[in-house]
């Protein structure tokens, strides 16, 4: 019993120094004090130990808290540039809106100065589609035959002549644009009735541009003379404005001229356009004017 006492007293006899030595040391450092500030300097180790500790905790907190309000601002920004984009698309659409009617009004007023001016009764109409086989060629008409619209009524604008009406329904009616190809009509370059210079205005299939044939090569021609309509083919009346002359291919005396005429009505940019209820007057039966006629005959034998 003694000698196992005694070993267990061995045993512990290292782990008993170690206490006391730490003891000692924790009591040597309770006591002991900073040379010039008198602090404690179990105190002043305890706040070395703590800001090693916290001095990269506040650094993290800082980077995480400096990214959060970053990310706070960028969002509001983006919150702020999205509602002044979504201003400014509004501001654009009022100024577009504005613009779309300041032009609507001057074509209408347009129309009300052809509407005082032309001798004819106007019908005013709105173009509502076009052709897709022939987009700038036939375009179709908001007025029919329940409006008074009938086949060849001449189509105007305030700058001149647009087309004919060429199909008719109840509500709406086809027309065929002047610069459609085989469209033609009697054209005289200068005034009507004080002009030698007579000829055929054909569509040319291009939107711009209209060519005049079979116009003697002995009459002078210039770039910038207007061209009307004569009235001779019996469906428009005359003294319609066609366009203007901008090139010509001069004849001779025995060849006409080529002439290129850009339309005066703006036919790319259609809107609103002006039917004119004009019917031409009913030609003379040439069978009765003309001597020794005979409406009689068939087949080259009389009755």
């Amino acid at each position: 019993m003694a000698e196992r006492s005694q070993k267990e007293v061995w045993r512990l006899t290292p782990w008993l120094m170690i206490a006391l030595l730490l003891g000692n040391f924790i009591l040597m450092a309770w006591d002991a004090r900073e040379s010039t500030s008198k602090q404690r300097m179990i105190r002043v180790w305890a706040q070395t130990a703590a800001d090693f500790v916290q001095s990269p905790v506040t650094s993290v907190s800082s980077s995480v808290n400096n990214y959060l309000q970053s990310f706070v601002t960028m969002r509001t920004a983006q919150s702020e540039n999205d509602q002044l984009k979504q201003r400014i698309q509004e501001l654009e659409v009022s100024v577009q809106n504005k613009e779309s009617l300041s032009v609507e009004n001057e074509r209408l007023k347009s129309l009300l100065e052809l509407k005082e001016r032309s001798p004819y009764k106007i019908l005013p109409a709105q173009i509502i589609g076009r052709d897709p086989s022939a987009w700038f060629d036939t375009s179709i008409i908001n007025r029919g035959s329940l409006d008074g619209v009938k086949l060849n009524m001449p189509i105007v604008t305030n700058g001149g002549l647009v087309g004919r009406v060429t199909a008719i329904s109840p509500l709406t009616a086809q027309i065929y644009l002047v610069t459609r190809e085989k469209v033609s009509e009697g054209g005289v370059i200068g005034e009507v009735g004080g002009s030698n210079a007579l000829g055929v205005v054909s569509g040319t299939g291009k939107k711009d541009l209209l060519e005049m044939g079979y116009v003697p090569g002995s009459v002078e021609v210039a770039v910038g003379e207007i061209v009307f309509t004569t009235g001779q083919e019996g469906i428009y009346p005359p003294g319609l404005k066609l366009g203007e002359v901008v090139e010509v291919r001069s004849g001779s005396a025995t060849v006409p001229h080529q002439i290129f005429i850009r339309p005066s009505a703006n036919l790319s940019a259609l809107e609103e356009v002006a039917v004119l209820l004009y019917e031409p007057p009913p030609r003379p039966d040439y069978d009765k004017t003309v001597p020794n006629a005979d409406k009689d005959t068939k087949g080259g034998k009389k009755k």
